[in-house]
């Protein structure tokens, strides 16, 4: 068990944070026991032929049987959404003996792949890392954020209707809230305390944990947990009707509406249908103004997901 023990002060200050490294190293998972991750089962067919490619050694040296990997991989967010080449490049910069130390926490001994040179080690890491990351996430990256952000968007809502206790407590059935203490239930036998003091304590939405996860060590108070809306992210999207749809609102915006049964900007629209970003911004402005569409902001972001109104016409059938 782990738990974080907050003052007022703290619970005030409770912030969400996504991270692609944090999805790059929880994503090994998924890869070393694709049965534990139905819900990313789609992504890892689309990469299935991309991984044959990568140095798998490498990357499987960083996570061990029970699933945990090294804490440098998990970085705690300094902004809302950090960009990866940042990540790596605080990556890259990390001493020598947190690298190794990091290692021996989650295998007990640095694995051989890793011996010699840890800025050798480092390198390869981080070389791999890249590889991933251009191979299997960056084709589906816009996908994937749009629904960490919009999980985000969902738990700031929550804060500001019910409060921060009614969030927390709804993030899953692993954590729990109660009088200045958030309880993380972990497979890490050893129970651990650690106060906050001012420190904040960060959320992040993963699409690869199934309840929540933590550091390893004592490093800056971070919780990941499994992001909302995940079901339907790699399925397409079934209209019973499509031809009757496409008669009253024409090819493209069927399509848009088809697409946004999970939260998506515009710019991921615009990629995944071959349409230029402002014609898809015009069609979004009509399906939206006719109610089809709801809306949200999530930084500079706009994500769109399709109301319920939107949902009943995809689901017309011919008479």
């Amino acid at each position: 068990m782990l738990r974080y023990l907050l003052t007022e002060d703290d619970v005030g200050s409770v912030r969400f944070g996504i991270s692609p490294l944090c999805e790059l190293g929880l994503s090994l998972r998924a890869i070393k026991e694709p049965a534990r991750f139905p819900l990313q089962l789609g992504w890892l067919r689309r990469t299935e032929e991309a991984r044959t490619r990568l140095d798998m050694p490498t990357l499987m040296a960083l996570i061990d049987e029970r699933m945990w990997t090294p804490d440098f991989l998990n970085p705690r967010p300094t902004s809302p959404l950090t960009r990866l080449d940042d990540e790596l490049e605080a990556l890259a910069a990390i001493p020598a003996d947190v690298f190794r130390g990091d290692l021996v926490a989650v295998h007990g001994a640095v694995p051989e792949v890793f011996a010699g040179s840890a800025s050798a080690a480092m390198r390869r890491v981080i070389r791999a890392l890249q590889q991933l990351w251009d191979t299997c996430f960056e084709p589906y990256w816009p996908r994937m954020r749009a629904v960490l952000e919009a999980d985000v968007v969902y738990r700031g809502r929550q804060i500001a209707q019910s409060g921060v206790a009614t969030m927390l407590n709804g993030l899953s059935s692993r954590i729990e809230y109660d009088h200045g203490v958030v309880s993380v239930r972990l497979a890490d036998p050893n129970d651990r305390t650690q106060a906050i003091d001012g420190n904040g304590l960060t959320f992040v939405p993963t699409m690869f944990t199934r309840r929540a996860s933590a550091p390893v060590g004592d490093g800056p108070p971070m919780i990941m947990y499994s992001a909302r809306g995940q079901g339907a992210l790699w399925e397409a999207e079934r209209v019973a009707n499509p031809a009757a749809v496409a008669a009253v609102l024409g090819e493209t915006r069927a399509s848009l509406l088809a697409a946004l049964g999970d939260p998506a900007s515009s710019t991921e629209l615009g990629v995944r249908l071959g349409v230029t970003a402002s014609a898809v911004n015009q069609h979004l402005r009509v399906l939206r103004d006719a109610g089809l569409l709801v809306s949200t902001r999530y930084g500079r972001s706009v994500l769109y997901l399709r109301s319920e109104l939107g949902t009943a016409l995809l689901e017309t059938r011919a008479g």
